[in-house]
């Protein structure tokens, strides 16, 4: 994989995202105004589910994009046709068993786990029954995906995801104000187009492979890739723990109401995953072939210089939005009672999530360099840390805690998965890395941009001014960041000197 290559599908994953990202925040405000905050929190409950049930995904989805593209580069896509037969059997059984299960246990949950909720319960009922339909018919749609990716067919998956975030966001709203304002029915239009999807993304998948005809079910393919995909799975399994289990818990202990408000907050703190999903996918791949080739100087140096790119693009965001939560909060949602319920909740989410975002680095270091144990080992030590820490925390200070256990965990994340990574891999970078390229960083951008916020709210009053004052400030910081960066300078002085090489067209002669 070139630069070139990268470009585009770094470009290709950002616009995907953003797109998701813009669509996702644009209807909340339509949500809570025709659902209510109850409601809301009942959504944000689903998402949490639909992503623990995800731990039965076992890494198949991300080895299937592994093994497509060995398959594809050795000359053999039929291999690849045959493991992806394979695992879309499993993962269609599976998906349904998981459907079912959540049916039944319907009751259950709307009378005995869900906390302190005005709804009828029925409605509630019925809404848990469309998630676990929704989950079902979504199962198989991260398997395709991840057989586009290894494809190279990245522009697939962005066009796929821009269309479905539209039409089911958009769609939900238009359901909502014209046919009927329930929760059953949003989750209704979710069915549909979850069904939509999942057909569309098969057919597209099979086709880009090959088509299904002559593909068996492989049983030697399952052996040969258990061990890598059993690696990811521990490690997938206890990350979607930390990333989910937070409002699976609050849901038990706080109002929905309340927890509505914590899973606004969380939407907040990742709009950072626009830029944080599409680098990752880039750094990976890219790190795998530098190790694989042995070029562990230049690997170095995309490590160090990558994170200090990657803070100048989300520590500056992170920090304006942090300090003018309520601004934004209001602007957004146009509730002041909201906007000053959530407010003090973003700081905290947002700095557990950008330090979340700093460990994607060590992350994909460690899955280029084959040891998926060692993210499971790191995790594992963490959950140990994080389930008494968010019980404890969330039932003594309700949601507030909640958000301090988040990043609180996330810290932890940073110093022990850094410690442990470069014992192993890259020995004797993680103390440097975490100095230089990460701590320096963080705090540098982090005050340029906090100095600006302070200036923002002296000279101005209004809401609009204040932010662009503030807005301006973080670009400003940003910029710094990415002028810190050694491989940005380079750049900016080819360009220069091309600049200055090349004649000036008002005093050149005609011949």
């Amino acid at each position: 994989m070139n630069d070139v290559q990268d470009r585009w599908n770094l470009i290709f994953g950002l616009v995907s995202s953003a797109w998701s990202a813009v669509i996702a925040l644009a209807v909340v405000p339509f949500f809570l105004r025709f659902l209510g905050i109850e409601a809301y929190g009942l959504i944000g409950f689903f998402i949490a589910l639909q992503a623990i049930f995800g731990i039965l995904d076992m890494g198949l989805s991300a080895t299937i994009s592994r093994e497509v593209a060995r398959c594809r580069g050795s000359g053999h896509p039929e291999e690849a046709r045959d493991l992806l037969h394979t695992l879309a059997t499993i993962y269609w059984l599976m998906g349904f068993a998981i459907g079912i299960f959540v049916i039944v246990a319907a009751g259950p949950i709307a009378d005995h786990w869900l906390h302190d909720t005005a709804m009828p319960s029925a409605e509630v009922r019925d809404a848990i029954r469309l998630m676990g339909l929704i989950i079902a018919l979504r199962w198989p749609v991260a398997l395709y995906a991840g057989s586009l990716i290894g494809a190279g067919k990245l522009t697939h998956v962005s066009v796929i995801t821009i269309l479905v975030s539209t039409i089911t966001n958009v769609g939900a709203v238009l359901v909502l104000w014209l046919i009927k304002p329930t929760i059953s029915a949003f989750f209704a239009w979710q069915t549909l187009c979850t069904l939509a999807h999942v057909i569309g993304i098969c057919i597209i998948g099979w086709r880009e492979i090959g088509g299904r005809r002559g593909a068996h079910f492989d049983k030697a393919g399952l052996k040969r890739i258990w061990r890598f995909s059993a690696g990811l799975s521990v490690a997938a399994i206890i990350g979607t723990i930390f990333m989910q289990s937070d409002k699976v818990i609050l849901a038990r202990i706080v109002p929905l109401a309340e927890l509505g408000g914590y899973v606004l907050a969380g939407t907040v703190a990742r709009v950072l995953y626009i830029i944080l999903t599409p680098t990752f996918n880039v750094i990976y791949p890219r790190m795998t072939a530098m190790l694989a080739s042995g070029r562990e100087d230049e690997l170095t140096a995309y490590y160090r210089y990558g994170t200090r790119l990657l803070l100048a693009a989300i520590v500056p965001f992170s920090a304006f939005v942090a300090y003018f939560a309520h601004d934004l909060l209001l602007l957004w949602t146009g509730n002041a009672a909201t906007a000053s319920r959530v407010a003090p909740l973003v700081p905290f989410m947002i700095a557990g999530t950008v330090l979340n975002g700093v460990m994607h680095f060590p992350y994909a270091l460690q899955l280029a360099s084959g040891r998926s144990r060692l993210p499971a080992t790191i995790n594992i030590i963490l959950l140990l840390m994080f389930i008494p820490m968010l019980t404890y925390l969330a039932s003594h200070y309700g949601i507030f805690g909640g958000a301090i256990a988040w990043a609180l965990l996330n810290a932890g994340y940073v110093l022990i998965g850094t410690w442990l990574t470069h014992r192993q891999i890259l020995p004797g970078m993680g103390l440097r890395w975490l100095a230089y390229d990460v701590a320096f960083p963080v705090c540098a951008l982090a005050l340029i941009t906090g100095a600006g916020a302070t200036l923002a709210s002296v000279a101005a009053t209004q809401i609009i001014p204040k932010l662009a004052i503030g807005a301006g400030f973080a670009l400003l910081a940003g910029a710094f960041g990415a002028l810190f960066c050694p491989p940005v300078l380079t750049y900016l002085r080819t360009i220069a000197r091309r600049s200055a090489s090349s004649p000036n067209p008002s005093t050149s002669t005609s011949r």
